[in-house]
């Protein structure tokens, strides 16, 4: 993992920790207070928790540096249960000590039995959120998150002791698909690579002598929107921004054409999830509805399932509702003579293969709907290029197209908002696209999402 994304991690993972040590202290008030009983030892009395509240700030203060002074952060994404208990129960013991010591120089002190609770308290809940971040890690959805999937390429002799230090380390959240000799592979065959694997990020590890070539390996990768890591000098790129980071303590150049690891980037994540679960809550009777009447009007299953080319064109099954005849892909060729749309893409008006209850919910977008779920199984985002079925993919005729799917495609995105369906140039799409990738921001996502409101209710543009 490279280091911004661990910095990233931590920071995360410490905002977590402060706020179930301060959750606990809370907690183990409560306890105090309603279950008087427990307590035989103390008087009944106890204060209101107001009287403590100042003890909040301490707690968040101390969580970090004392989880940081036993190595807490430092672990591995999988570490061994009994390291984390044993470094839990010394932070924990420490804070409980902290407390103690600024309550009693503040001479307002909790009662014995909030104190004891706390410390106890702030180790099982911490424990629980490990054992689901445990879980979480070990689960197909959560590889398929975490996972730095990566062609290692170079010489022979470059690449095979980098192959058997990362397989020596296994947790490092890579995986090598495949390793791609420079001094006899073609570039296109590495380009194919490339679309086989859905890499999404390539490691160069090559001797001067053969800059030449990974020059031309890192002018590929840029026009896909792939990742390089580069155990070497800087080159010259047209697109991709540039920085030095480092893998396991080795320097490490990163060219990327795309949004990188940031704070940003955890607050899109955020959005997604809370965004897609809010509204899947809020429009439940709505979907219902909807469904009910697609099995009512036309035979044949509610949902439309498809392949569609997610992140950097890795195949994923999108859900819609079904909006056309059951047979509609049998009888697409019949129709691809009137085509709107230039380059690989298929929209037709009035396409007869839509009901009369699809034509509706494609009016106002209510076949879109099934995708939150997509969302929330982290195969799509709220905003992004939206995803096309993989032939089209297939039938990119320009290299510089495929650099869409360089983010996680989405349910709504710019060119909805700029025109919706009435763009009749794919390359319209696609500039749009990359417009998006290249001014990305957590704001654009915002104003992307207000914009399609109006958008999704007035109908505008829909086929």
């Amino acid at each position: 993992m490279l280091r911004r994304q661990r910095h990233i991690r931590t920071r995360v993972q410490q905002l977590i920790d402060s706020g179930l040590f301060t959750l606990a202290f809370w907690l183990a008030h409560a306890a105090r207070a309603n279950w008087q009983g427990l307590f035989f030892w103390e008087r009944p009395e106890i204060q209101p928790f107001s009287t403590y509240a100042w003890l909040i700030l301490v707690i968040l203060l101390i969580t970090p540096p004392l989880l940081e002074m036993q190595g807490f952060y430092d672990r591995p994404l999988l570490p061994a249960r009994s390291q984390t208990l044993w470094q839990l129960f010394r932070a924990c013991g420490w804070a409980t000590l902290v407390v103690i010591l600024a309550s009693f120089l503040a001479r307002e002190q909790p009662a014995r039995g909030v104190i004891v609770l706390f410390g106890a308290i702030s180790l099982l809940l911490v424990t629980i959120k490990e054992e689901i971040i445990r879980h979480w890690v070990l689960s197909k959805l959560g590889q398929d998150q975490i996972k730095r999937r990566l062609l290692l390429v170079g010489a022979k002799e470059d690449t095979n002791p980098e192959r058997a230090r990362l397989r020596d380390q296994s947790e490092n959240g890579v995986e090598i698909l495949a390793e791609v000799d420079l001094g006899d592979t073609p570039l296109k065959r590495l380009v194919d690579m490339l679309h086989e694997h859905s890499a999404n990020g390539v490691m160069l590890s090559a001797k001067h002598t053969m800059f030449g070539q990974v020059e031309k390996v890192i002018q590929a990768c840029e026009l896909e929107g792939v990742e390089v890591w580069l155990l070497a000098d800087f080159f010259k790129t047209q697109i991709s921004q540039t920085t030095l980071d480092d893998f396991d303590g080795r320097p490490m150049l990163v060219f990327r054409c795309t949004p990188e690891a940031s704070w940003q980037s955890v607050g899109k994540q955020v959005l997604d999830a809370a965004g897609a679960g809010i509204l899947v809550a809020l429009f439940s009777p709505v979907m219902l509805a909807v469904a009910m009447l697609i099995k009512l009007a036309s035979p044949g299953p509610v949902l439309f399932r498809q392949q569609r080319a997610g992140l950097n064109g890795k195949p994923f099954t999108m859900l819609k509702f079904r909006s056309m005849v059951t047979d509609a892909d049998q009888r697409k060729h019949e129709l691809e003579i009137l085509n709107e749309m230039s380059g690989p893409v298929f929209k037709v008006t009035n396409d007869p293969r839509i009901t009369p209850i699809g034509r509706f919910i494609r009016k106002f977008s209510l076949d879109e709907f099934p995708q939150l779920i997509n969302v929330l199984r982290g195969e799509m985002s709220l905003v992004g290029p939206r995803p096309l079925p993989l032939e089209e993919v297939r039938r990119f005729d320009d290299l510089a197209h495929r650099r869409r799917l360089s983010v996680k495609p989405g349910i709504t995105c710019l060119w909805q908002v700029s025109g919706r369906n009435n763009l009749h140039d794919f390359r319209d799409w696609v500039r749009l696209d990359l417009e998006y990738i290249d001014n990305w921001s957590l704001w654009l996502d915002f104003k992307i999402l207000f914009r399609t409101i109006p958008v999704v209710l007035l109908g505008t543009g829909a086929k």
